[in-house]
């Protein structure tokens, strides 16, 4: 399996539910085994910078390509785009 996490830092505050919103249309796209969006706790004791996470579960790289190449991944990336300040994204392959 192929887990796919991408951390978004937002340009305020309020941009929380519009950002939220606009990455939960993600879960539409049949290619996920699952996908989730959620605020992050910010109970780290060293950096609490992440404002949002997008945690998605593939069975292969295949299935994240094609995700990827879905259009209601580059609508929902269009929505977000204005609000966000960072983004960072990891893929990676998982036996859990």
């Amino acid at each position: 399996m192929i887990r796919h996490v991408v951390m978004f830092t937002l340009k305020a505050p309020e941009n929380l539910e519009a950002a939220r919103r606009g990455l939960e249309r993600l879960a539409a796209i049949p290619h996920a085994r699952a996908l989730e969006v959620v605020p992050n706790l910010k109970r780290d004791q060293i950096g609490n910078e992440v404002d949002l996470v997008v945690h998605a579960v593939f069975d292969d790289t295949a299935a994240l390509d094609a995700y990827k190449r879905h259009p209601l991944y580059a609508e929902a990336i269009a929505a977000v785009r204005p609000l966000r300040e960072i983004r960072l994204a990891a893929d990676f392959v998982t036996d859990l």
